[in-house]
């Protein structure tokens, strides 16, 4: 056994050889001893000796590019021996710049040749090519059979019925927010578009979008940036999100201005408005938008710098407790004249939201909605240990919302959305069948308005001038054309869940229920959603004190208080 791994380490000679030459003093800077060795030569024949004989064999503009270009390598060369930020350059001069350039590469070279079609990265490219087919109105229907293996284990499908019934008209997949405490409730679709600022997007993009919703009938949230003039251009509904930094009705040192609110938030096109605590790009962390994509509009618009990257805070500052944040919605509730007033939040701490819940039922003042955004979310730049290893999935995060509320008696007069990796008309029926009345998607409509999953949001560099301030590019994105394309995705997205539900004997999303949805459990056991959860019953978390603590639900809400969160 000793003899055959020890084998298994000693290379064979070829192997050696070659490794032996790669690394030699010569081989690491041939390409430069290369560019001097032209460099020089060329230079003796313009200024010491120049034969006759080389120009029938070279012309003189192929000897002078050449010239220029081997000087200008030589010069690089020089460069990387003599600077100290990276060790390959001074190690492999010339040559080393091509890691930083094939690295520069490598998503695009994965995208289009490595990439499987269900590698979710984080949309698969099946994923994608669904919401173009859509956008686009053509045919995204697949033949041959499913490519998903029905036998992996986390298989989750839609229980079909022996008697399925008609496809109900898309258009009237729509419903009420605002409870008793609201005086002017909204009519919204079951599918809208999710929080994108203008600022984090151009100014292009957020006409699309919104001329795609006006089309299309249903609302487009503005993100924490505030509401921007190509927010109200062409009409669509507005959902005005409020984060911690007040954008848009924020006095000079970065606090609540109700007289600016009050003005932004009765304008007609202003349906409700959504207090952001958290997302799931980066719960816990501000919203953050790059210094290099602030223009002199975004800094007027949001009232900030120009100086430094736009961070909001992390927590509010009108509010430090659950019943200040009541009040807080009572009073954006009267300065709006009665709109819809919400929140959105990512799950983090369960005891902070039952804190929250307790408040309600204290205060009586009870909010209109709550979107839940799920940690998979992230339509922007955010630093990767928040969006990678913070925050509640959208399922799980979903689940406990909606229990909760139901185990507080208050789930028939709230609302509840949901956001996060939202993209088919699988994902929407699976969200609402686990307590979601609607749904939210950000990155659905920007590859619907042309995002090809580049990842340089951050850069201000989007090569399809959707995530970018850079003028030029955003000319690229033509509003009419795009706006179709938005108008087109929820529409075909919607008509494909009618059809998906009525193959359940379903007529409306809300009759989408936990035990519609199953779950493979290993590879011989099935079970649906009601099997596989706990579910609360009415008013049940009302009287937990004396139930069983082992229970987390009602340890949870043991631990929570309407005083603090």
């Amino acid at each position: 056994m000793q003899n055959s791994m020890e084998n298994m380490k000693m290379p064979v000679p070829a192997q050696a050889v070659r490794h032996r030459l790669l690394n030699t003093f010569f081989s690491r800077y041939s390409v430069w001893f290369s560019c001097i060795f032209i460099t020089l030569t060329i230079s003796w024949f313009r200024i010491i000796y120049e034969p006759q004989s080389i120009h029938y064999f070279l012309s003189d503009p192929f000897l002078n590019s050449l010239w220029l270009i081997s000087g200008i390598l030589t010069l690089v060369g020089v460069y990387d021996i003599l600077q100290n930020q990276h060790s390959i350059l001074k190690n492999y001069p010339l040559m080393g710049h091509f890691r930083f350039i094939f690295e520069d590469f490598r998503p695009e070279i994965r995208q289009y040749f490595i990439e499987d079609d269900q590698d979710a990265l984080p949309f698969s490219r099946m994923q994608r090519n669904l919401v173009y087919q859509r956008a686009k109105n053509k045919n995204a229907d697949k033949p041959f059979g499913s490519l998903i293996n029905v036998y992996q284990q986390d298989y989750r499908f839609i229980t079909h019925s022996i008697t399925p019934c008609k496809p109900a008209d898309p258009e009237s997949f729509r419903i009420q927010i605002g409870n008793h405490q609201c005086q002017q409730p909204y009519n919204a679709s079951i599918m809208n578009i999710s929080a994108l600022s203008f600022g984090s997007l151009s100014a292009n993009a957020i006409r699309a979008l919104n001329l795609g919703a006006k089309m299309g009938n249903f609302y487009h949230d503005t993100g924490e940036g505030s509401i921007s003039p190509y927010h109200l251009e062409n009409g669509g509904d507005i959902v005005w999100e409020l984060g911690s930094g007040y954008f848009g009705c924020r006095t000079l040192d970065g606090q609540f201005d109700p007289e600016k609110f009050t003005r932004q938030a009765r304008l007609p096109q202003i349906k409700m408005i959504e207090i952001k605590l958290s997302q799931g790009a980066k719960p816990g962390h501000g919203g953050i938008l790059p210094k290099s994509k602030i223009s002199a509009e975004i800094a007027e618009i949001r009232g900030v710098s120009r100086d430094h990257d736009c961070v909001s805070p992390s927590q509010h500052s009108t509010f430090s407790t659950p019943i200040e944040m009541m009040h807080f919605i009572q009073r954006l509730r009267e300065l709006s004249d009665g709109k819809p007033i919400g929140f959105k939040l990512c799950i983090g701490q369960p005891w902070q939201f039952m804190s929250i819940v307790k408040a309600i039922l204290e205060t009586q003042i009870v909010p209109d909605f709550i979107v839940v955004d799920g940690s998979e979310g992230g339509s922007g730049a955010a630093p990767i240990e928040l969006i990678d290893h913070v925050g509640t999935p959208l399922r799980e995060g979903l689940l406990f919302v909606h229990n909760t509320l139901v185990g507080a008696g208050l789930r028939n007069l709230i609302k509840v959305g949901a956001s996060g990796k939202i993209i088919s008309a699988f994902d929407i029926s699976s969200t609402m069948a686990i307590g979601a009345d609607w749904v939210n998607s950000a990155r659905g409509f920007m590859f619907a308005v042309g995002c090809i999953q580049a990842q340089s949001c951050h850069t201000n560099q989007c090569p399809v001038g959707v995530a970018t301030q850079d003028q030029e590019r955003q000319m690229a994105l033509h509003v009419p054309t795009k706006a179709v394309r938005v108008l087109n995705f929820q529409k075909n997205t919607l008509r494909a869940l009618s059809e998906m539900i009525a193959a359940a004997g379903l007529k409306h999303p809300a009759d989408i229920k936990a035990h519609h949805l199953a779950q493979r459990i290993n590879d011989r056991e099935i079970k649906n959603y009601e099997q596989l959860h706990f579910w609360l019953k009415e008013g049940e978390l009302l009287s937990s004190e004396a139930k069983d603590t082992e229970n987390f639900y009602f340890r949870m809400w043991n631990l929570a208080h309407a005083e603090q969160f």
